[in-house]
């Protein structure tokens, strides 16, 4: 079993806590202009030989702070370019490079469809994330994508979602990227500017990557909707999709008695039965849909009572969470679940569907659970349980190396068959821990056995405790 490791670069306001700001290049306007004509200026560019008048440089909080500079050394045109320097794995000034570069006062980019540069590395690396809109306030109309990069000086594209909401932009450009196979490297970025293109063509929006899914879900629950993309054909002849943000989107629910979506893409069911929610981007129907069935209200789960002081909490509102990698690792290539959380009253739960196996890491740090001796697990099966269920879950210590598959992992492994499990019931799943090694925990899996066909249920309290 294979596990794939996925990097996950966020950009989330919430680093602002840790910035600091450099201002490249500052220009007054004039305030009768302003007054005169109340728009914005429609400028384009952002890096031509240097940079244009009013963007800030604000790298992410937690980045390699260095990583930019100004290279008079190697450039595509001119005299200069953009130079980022990605950090090695483990660098203590920073574990990636990223940041964005924002005009206070924004700019009308409502003219042109596509943000450009030219681009080359001293190596292959894909960009994580790159694009336009990230701004640290709201973010509204967020664009990225990956990025290709070769050796070689080469153009890229990417395309404005919908340049009409583009009035007054103040996130020019952003990007985030780690290492590439735990070594860092360097990429230059030179010509970047918004242009008039003419050649983008053939829109096709989605949400949910284009996928018409169906779920259950209850009064009180709010539902992200996800995989919100835009694909675009260029002069090309390429196709290029990138992410765009919800306020792109018009969505649109078949009966908002049931649910309705706000401009932020939040499904936020209020009543009983059945709604379609699809959307569209620029007059073009996206591909995708959500069909939600909406059984009323919902019974929360119990809440825990121990003392905090003997708890290791992995997943609860109650209690402290360790830090989580993640609620579904991806193990290439069998696993088919598919996993959400959702929130009734302010009380969060994972729902797991089309359910074979799932596992929870919490590997950065690992957990020492030397003085806890069991394991809690509060779990809901709705509708009805199948007749075959037969449910294993297995811990696992990851050693002193505290990495999964090391060498020195070790095991413990419980059976759960159906005389413990009831419909439409929240129920407890206790039972002690016995293995030898338990200072380096750092993996639950859950696994339908010998034919099982546990498809969908939800898991609440996750947690290790001192009796």
């Amino acid at each position: 079993m294979k596990m794939k490791n996925i990097k996950f670069m966020y950009s989330k306001t919430a680093f602002l806590l840790g910035l600091v700001f450099i201002t490249m290049v500052s220009c007054e306007r004039d305030p009768s202009n302003q007054l005169e004509f109340a728009t914005y200026p429609s400028n384009g560019e952002i890096f031509i030989d240097g940079f244009s008048g009013g963007l800030d440089y604000y790298p992410f909080g937690d980045s390699y702070f260095e990583a930019f500079s100004v290279d008079s050394q190697t450039f595509f045109k001119g005299s200069s370019s953009m130079r980022f320097d990605v950090p090695n794995v483990g660098d203590p000034n920073g574990a990636y490079a990223g940041a964005i570069f924002r005009v206070d006062s924004g700019r009308d980019l409502s003219g042109f469809d596509a943000l450009t540069f030219w681009a080359k590395g001293t190596r292959g690396g894909l960009i994580n994330e790159i694009g336009f809109g990230q701004d640290f306030f709201e973010n509204k109309y967020q664009v990225s994508m990956s990025l290709q990069l070769t050796t070689n000086w080469r153009k890229y594209t990417i395309p404005i979602p919908d340049p009409a909401k583009l009035i007054q932009e103040r996130g020019m450009f952003w990007y985030a990227e780690g290492p590439e196979n735990g070594e860092g490297y360097t990429f230059w970025i030179d010509e970047l500017q918004f242009e008039k293109l003419g050649t983008i063509a053939q829109p096709q929006p989605a949400i949910l990557f284009g996928e018409d899914k169906s779920e259950i879900a209850f009064t009180g629950v709010d539902i992200q909707l996800s995989g919100l993309t835009q694909t675009f054909n260029l002069e090309s002849g390429n196709n290029v999709t990138v992410f765009a943000a919800p306020s792109y989107f018009n969505f649109k629910s078949s009966n908002e008695d049931i649910a309705f979506v706000n401009e932020a893409g939040i499904v936020s069911v209020v009543g009983e039965g059945t709604t379609k929610i699809t959307a569209s981007l620029g007059g073009v129907l996206a591909k995708g849909s959500l069909e939600l069935t909406s059984r009323g209200g919902f019974d929360l789960a119990p809440v825990p009572t121990r003392d905090p002081s003997k708890v290791i909490s992995i997943y609860s509102d109650t209690y402290t969470n360790v830090p989580v990698d993640f609620f579904n690792g991806f193990w290439e290539p069998f696993q088919t679940t598919q996993s959400s959380e959702f929130a009734i009253g302010g009380n969060n739960m994972i729902n797991y569907t089309n359910f074979n196996f799932v596992g929870n890491q919490f590997a950065n740090p690992t957990v020492d659970a030397t003085q806890k001796s069991n394991v809690h697990i509060n779990m809901y099966i709705p509708n009805s349980v199948p007749a075959n269920i037969d449910f294993l879950i297995t811990l696992v210590d990851f050693g002193d190396d505290q990495a999964d598959g090391g060498g020195d992992d070790t095991r413990q492994q419980v059976f759960f068959d159906k005389a413990l499990f009831v419909a439409d019931t929240w129920i407890t799943l206790e039972f002690p821990i016995t293995m030898a090694n338990k200072n380096n925990m750092g993996l639950i899996i859950y696994e339908n056995i010998n034919g099982s066909s546990l498809s969908n249920f939800y898991l609440d309290n996750i947690y290790f405790y001192e009796d």
